[in-house]
């Protein structure tokens, strides 16, 4: 196994709130260190994805046993002594604490951070996405962002993709190594 590769955390989760790319970027970090990917709005119960694709924002009830979830599929592939990359909103500290206790504090986050215009452009293009932009508001509202937390790489999104995966990666290397908070872009 390359020495890059051991240095990271098993699992990453790349998080924001919806329209700030944790898919595309999550696959493809994924792609660079030979870890699966796993979309995270696909463990969603049912109820979930129906109240948002109604515009009706989730409250912390709805959103614990989601996370739940995810720790689980995180605890799976660690216990497996596998690596995992997971797109996942993670928008408050206590939904971020949650995660970190179940993989055992052996995780890294991908903060993606942007405008609001940003994201609404993005929310406003994308086809096919349960997500209403509505929703966008109140996720910025819910958000928390991570800075100062440790294991934390926060890129910008205002780049081009490839950018972005490239400063994500750079970042995680630093938090796998330095085990501190890492801001690019």
């Amino acid at each position: 196994m390359d020495v890059e590769k051991e240095a990271l955390p098993f699992a990453v989760v790349v998080m924001g709130v919806s329209g700030c790319g944790k898919s595309s970027v999550g696959e493809r970090v994924a792609v660079q260190y030979g870890m699966p990917f796993l979309e995270g709005d696909q463990l969603h119960p049912a109820a979930n994805v129906e109240k948002m694709a109604k515009g009706i924002p989730l409250t912390d009830n709805d959103r614990l046993p989601w996370l739940d979830r995810i720790g689980e599929e995180i605890r799976t592939v660690q216990e497996a002594s596998q690596g995992l990359v997971i797109s996942c909103s993670a928008l408050k500290r206590s939904y971020r604490d949650r995660l970190r206790q179940a993989a055992d504090g052996r995780l890294a986050f991908v903060f993606l951070e942007g405008s609001r215009d940003l994201l609404l452009s993005r929310m406003q293009a994308r086809q096919g996405h349960f997500m209403p932009a509505s929703l966008l508001d109140s996720q910025l509202q819910t958000l928390e962002p991570p800075t100062g937390e440790p294991g934390v790489v926060t890129v910008a999104i205002d780049m081009a993709l490839d950018d972005m995966v490239a400063l994500a990666c750079e970042g995680l290397r630093g938090v796998a190594v330095k085990g501190g908070d890492y801001h690019a872009g």
